[in-house]
């Protein structure tokens, strides 16, 4: 029925297919149930009021709306929480009312829950809540509109300086609750604070009348009503005043630090003193004193005029740097006082010589090496400072001196050239200068020994590159038959030489690896083996890749009478025909010798004296010399063979004929 209440119709009938009908109107009214609830166009909402109104105040109209007719629709209203009896409600029109005045009890708030019911059976109902909040309608107010305040500049901090009292007429609790705040006039640090609640003000930082003479401050006291738009303040302007007492200590205001030259005179004005103390009269008068520093009197300070200047000579080297503790004393009472250290650092003149930590510099440097070998470094001290101690190296001309390079920086000796021990082996440089960069520079000298060191750069080298002797079969085992010698031009282990033999000699020689001296290890036999070839090695005794040399040796083996000749044939017969004619060979004898040349050529002789038969020395052919006497004949005949050595070798062998 909240949609359409009454449906109209139109009923029309018709015969057949005729065009002749008629009609009528049918009206339908729909009858409501109770089927909506009243409805608050919202379902909260806030009043504020102010706690002077008085009792029978219209503070608030509710209202609802119903959908539905007639007593469903008709609404009555109702305040259905019984939280506070100061309001009441019209149940008609929905205007509530105060029946008191409120927030007399501190009571911040109130809530009110407002219920709208229809008059259908059976009925139904919607809420409403309202926060009723005091209005914040009275601003903080101080009984003073400028405060003056007078205070001593060494008050101790968190002193209570003046306590402010605002009052609110609001009757709610935070609506009339005040809280301070506080600023300053100007930018600078606020050395006091106020306590938020109780308006206390107190010194927060220690004051400084000397820095500050007065302030001016802001203080401001604020409800704190729930919303922020609606708090209320009040503010006050308060003039603080510091008054002045005692409490500064002269403060240097001339620099910690000073500089002399070490040849001034005495009575040089080193430095002047100054210090302030921004108190008056005689508390801001100051005089100076040397407290410590100063045991040597090197320096005397005008007490009034705070002048240093020198008592005595400087000499920086002795003492470069004095740090004298000086006073400055203001004449209150009691005095108060300030120290600073002054540094006076003392300057430095040329006035000191270069001094080389050695006057000799031994040293060792290997050959060979490329240009650029360091060899040592050498160092002086200066014991002045800047330019007048920064040392410049070098060498001065001399023998050798070109090989050689300073770095004028660091003292560092390189060399510029490859060196060779075996042509020089020691370098005396003498005049290695080293000056300062003052103005007149100041310089020394020092001596450079400096050795070669070697290495193994040359080979071992033998006299000849091949031996050719010639030894006697009849050496004894162990006798020396050539004595090998190799020179090295290298120094130490480089240039030791030992010898050995790298071929086989059959076991018939050996070598002193020392001396180099070849012996036989047993008897030579030249008719077993008349020459030995082998090669002998000098090797040096580096540690690191030695080198070597080979040469190559020929023994001969000459020969000594220690054969026999030998008969092929022992005994020999003969069967010789009587007829025979004289002059005829008969036999022949044949005997061999091993040795060589004479020793090995062999003759033969008859030992006994024979003339029907001869023998021919050198064939050994034995000829008939006289005719055979018979048919049947036969003799023995004793042929000797010798050679034809020193001390000759003979062999016998019988002839049978």
């Amino acid at each position: 029925s909240e949609t359409q209440s009454v449906v109209v119709l139109t009923v029309q009938s018709q015969l057949g297919n005729s065009s002749v009908y008629s009609s009528t109107q049918v009206n339908i009214s729909v009858i409501d149930i109770n089927d909506n609830p009243p409805v608050f166009l919202t379902k909260s909402d806030k009043v504020t009021i102010s706690h002077t109104q008085p009792p029978g105040t219209a503070v608030y109209i509710a209202h609802a709306e119903d959908k539905d007719s007639g007593l469903n629709g008709a609404i009555k209203y109702s305040i259905t929480n019984k939280q506070s009896n100061a309001f009441s409600i019209d149940p008609s029109l929905g205007v509530v009312s105060l029946t008191r005045t409120v927030f007399a009890d501190k009571q911040q708030e109130y809530t009110l829950q407002i219920a709208a019911e229809d008059c259908g059976s059976p009925p139904l109902t919607s809420l409403l809540i309202i926060d009723v909040e005091d209005q914040n309608d009275h601003s903080p107010c101080f009984q003073d509109d400028f405060v003056v305040i007078g205070i001593e500049e060494n008050v101790p901090v968190g002193t209570v300086v003046y306590t402010f009292n605002a009052k609110d007429g609001d009757g709610s609790f935070l609506n009339s609750k005040i809280q301070y705040s506080l600023e300053m006039s100007n930018m600078g640090e606020n050395p006091f604070l106020i306590h938020p609640l109780y308006g206390t003000l107190t010194t927060a930082f220690p004051l400084d009348r000397e820095i500050t003479h007065s302030m001016i401050l802001t203080v401001s006291a604020a409800d704190q009503a729930i919303n922020l738009t609606d708090r209320r303040l009040d503010s006050l302007a308060v003039k603080i005043v510091i008054l002045d007492i005692n409490d500064n200590s002269p403060s240097f205001t001339s620099l910690p630090l000073s500089y002399v030259m070490e040849d001034v005179e005495v009575g040089f004005l080193v430095h002047r003193i100054i210090a302030k103390d921004p108190d008056e009269g005689s508390n801001g008068q100051v005089t100076y004193h040397i407290l410590s520093g100063n045991e040597k009197k090197a320096f005397v300070l005008d007490k009034i005029t705070g002048l240093l200047t020198t008592a005595q000579l400087l000499d920086r080297e002795i003492q470069e740097r004095y740090s004298l503790t000086v006073m400055a004393l203001d004449d209150g009472s009691p005095a108060l006082s300030a120290t600073q250290v002054l540094t006076i650092i003392v300057l430095d003149v040329n006035d000191e010589t270069p001094i080389f930590l050695k006057q000799l510099y031994e040293t060792a440097v290997r050959e060979n090496q490329d240009p650029g070998e360091f060899v040592i470094k050498v160092e002086a001290v200066d014991r002045d400072a800047g330019l007048n101690s920064l040392l410049r190296y070098e060498i001065l001309p001399g023998t050798g001196y070109e090989k050689f390079k300073m770095n004028s920086d660091s003292g560092e000796l390189v060399t510029t050239a490859s060196l060779d021990r075996e042509t020089q082996e020691v370098f005396n440089i003498k005049g290695n200068s080293c000056r300062d960069l003052g103005s007149p520079s100041r310089s020394s000298t020092a001596q450079l020994y400096l050795t070669v060191l070697d290495e193994n750069d040359h080979n071992p080298l033998f006299a000849k590159t091949q031996y050719q002797i010639s030894v006697r079969e009849d050496l004894e085992e162990g006798s020396p038959i050539l004595d090998l010698f190799a020179s090295d031009e290298d120094d130490g282990l480089n240039g030791e030489v030992t010898y050995s033999l790298v071929d086989d000699t059959f076991g018939a020689f050996a070598i002193d690896s020392v001396t180099g001296s070849i012996v036989t290890t047993k008897a030579l036999d030249r008719e077993a083996k008349s020459q030995y070839t082998f090669r002998a090695v000098a090797s040096d005794c580096s540690s690191h890749l030695p080198r070597s040399t080979t040469v190559s040796i020929v023994v001969h083996v000459d020969d000594v009478n220690d054969n026999d000749p030998v008969f092929l044939q022992n005994p020999i017969r003969a069967f010789v025909p009587a007829e025979t004619p004289v002059n005829e060979t008969v036999a022949t004898v044949r005997a061999e010798d091993m040795d060589l040349g004479s020793n090995g050529a062999v003759v033969f002789s008859l030992t006994t004296a024979e003339t029907v038969f001869q023998i021919d020395a050198k064939t050994g052919d034995i000829i008939l010399q006289e005719p055979l006497a018979s048919k049947d004949f036969s003799t023995q005949l004793l042929v000797t063979a010798s050679d034809q050595g020193t001390s000759p070798r003979t062999a016998t062998a019988m002839v049978i004929i």
